[in-house]
């Protein structure tokens, strides 16, 4: 074996340690719902989703509500978020919302498993870890998932309601949040060495006191 390739068994070894006991070790874990749990948008896209909106609003003769990029945006929680930014807590980021939650609710009819999700959550609720959600996902889709694949159980029902409108300026916010992350986490107790939140791949990284992981 050349030095490179022992250099990297010894990386990938120490790096599936690390994650072992980081699983091992979790007695609090909070989710995010799109990505760690299942794709949501898989077959239902997003991107059509966002275009709907941003078609809904122009027919409405309220194109101007979003700028250049937020006309072309591939995630429709941007386009509510910019509607929310310039008409917060009005009854049109109250109907765009409730359009949104309908497309999720399709979406979420269609949407994909991930891979080894649904066993690791019954095994750690087996195991006695606690779980919870935290997600800018409407509460109804997740709630409507979740009874679809029988996981409703295994998370603690005070925190089953996503943290989907947390301020009132400001809708569906891009996660990861410290306030939702903060709530979840209080209620849920357990030592700060025994918590472990699970964040899809394209989150921005930001500096946390929680351990994560990346789906």
């Amino acid at each position: 074996m050349t030095s490179d390739a022992k250099t990297r068994t010894e990386q990938t070894a120490n790096e599936i340690g690390r994650l072992r006991s980081l699983i091992e070790g979790a007695r609090v874990v909070l989710w995010d719902f799109d990505g760690p749990i299942c794709r949501l948008f898989a077959r239902h896209k997003a991107e059509r989703v966002a275009a709907e909106l941003v078609d809904w609003l122009a027919g409405r003769g309220l194109h101007d509500l979003l700028g250049g990029s937020e006309h072309d945006a591939l995630d429709p929680h941007a386009v509510l978020r910019a509607v929310d930014l310039r008409r917060p807590g009005s009854d049109l980021v109250a109907e765009l919302e409730e359009r949104l939650t309908q497309e999720e609710l399709k979406a979420a009819g269609s949407a994909w498993p991930t891979a080894y999700a649904d066993p690791l959550i019954r095994t750690w609720t087996a195991t006695g870890s606690r779980l919870a959600i935290t997600t800018n996902n409407s509460p109804k889709v997740v709630r409507a998932y979740l009874d679809g694949r029988g996981l409703t159980a295994c998370f603690a029902p005070p925190h089953l309601r996503p943290h989907d409108r947390p301020a009132p300026a400001q809708a569906r916010p891009a996660l990861p949040q410290p306030g939702p992350e903060r709530d979840g986490l209080r209620a849920l107790g357990g030592p700060d060495d025994r918590r472990l939140a699970l964040r899809p791949r394209r989150r921005e990284r930001r500096r946390r006191a929680v351990p994560r992981l990346r789906a």
